[in-house]
């Protein structure tokens, strides 16, 4: 919540100017208390609106002149049609701003500057790292910024330039000769992981037998070897008989599933052994 109240200049002489005390309910950077500068309060300015490329321009001042202008505005008026007759609208003037010559190369020069009267009031305020807070004016006119149709060729060839670097696509998609997948997969140790607290001796992975796909043999030939591997031992785990058939797991699994029986628990749990019909078949 803000409190401000103007009181004029009292010293002797003085004037044109005014302060204006502001009371800040709550701690503030400015503390309580604090003046606002209003002695350029009615000091015209304008508001201009310009793309980044003619910001960047106007803020790189040149280092061996500071003082060098960096820019100019020229303003059209056509003198045949201010008469008394006719009103401002009729025959507004033209505003053109040329950018001194740069480093930059290939930068527009020349752009037309659009005015606009309809705008809402405002003002340009300033501030200092001691807490000093000014008003600089306020805005009288708002323009906004095009390219001149002197500059346009060279403004299109600026905005193609740009829209084709980001049209370039990082990720690209390549045709890979080698179709089988086996060269993509990773491989077993080539991914080593080492803790911030020290270097830590690298361990070889056990070397592992190239993993083969298993062919199915025909249903009634495996059930024939199940039976004769039974015979030769009553229990069997899952990865032994794999072992053993060099056969898919699901494949094999269905297989037990209709001639044996799994030990969830006891001496020979995990296990699989036949069924009751089959060992009296089998025997």
């Amino acid at each position: 919540m803000k409190s401000i109240k103007t009181e004029a200049e009292a010293a002797d002489g003085g004037g044109g100017g005014s302060k204006q005390n502001v009371n800040k309910a709550g701690s503030g950077s400015y503390g309580y208390g604090g003046y606002l500068e209003t002695s350029k309060a009615e000091r015209a300015m304008w508001l201009m609106k310009c793309p980044p490329l003619v910001s960047r321009c106007l803020g790189a001042s040149p280092s061996s002149d500071p003082s060098r202008p960096v820019a100019k505005v020229i303003v059209s008026i056509d003198p045949l049609n201010n008469s008394d007759n006719s009103s401002s609208d009729d025959s507004p003037p033209q505003f053109t701003m040329e950018l001194a010559a740069t480093e930059a190369g290939n930068i527009p020069r020349c752009f037309a500057m659009d005015m606009s009267k309809d705008f809402i009031p405002m003002s340009v305020f300033s501030d200092t790292p001691q807490g000093k807070i000014c008003v600089e004016g306020k805005i009288l006119n708002k323009f906004d910024m095009r390219p001149h149709k002197q500059s346009m060729e060279l403004y299109g060839k600026i905005c193609r330039e740009r829209t084709q670097k980001y049209m370039v696509k990082t990720r690209q998609i390549q045709v890979i000769d080698n179709d089988s997948g086996a060269h993509m997969r990773p491989m077993p140790g080539l991914f080593t992981f080492s803790s911030s607290s020290g270097p830590v001796e690298k361990k070889k992975a056990p070397a592992k037998a190239t993993e083969t796909k298993r062919t199915r043999r025909d249903r009634g030939e495996m059930e024939e070897i199940v039976f004769k591997l039974f015979e030769r031992q009553p229990n069997w785990s899952l990865r032994n008989l794999i072992q053993e058939t060099d056969q898919p797991e699901q494949f094999l699994k269905d297989i037990l599933k209709d001639l044996c029986v799994y030990n969830n628990k006891g001496t020979n749990q995990g296990t699989y052994e036949l069924k009751p019909e089959y060992r009296k078949a089998g025997d």
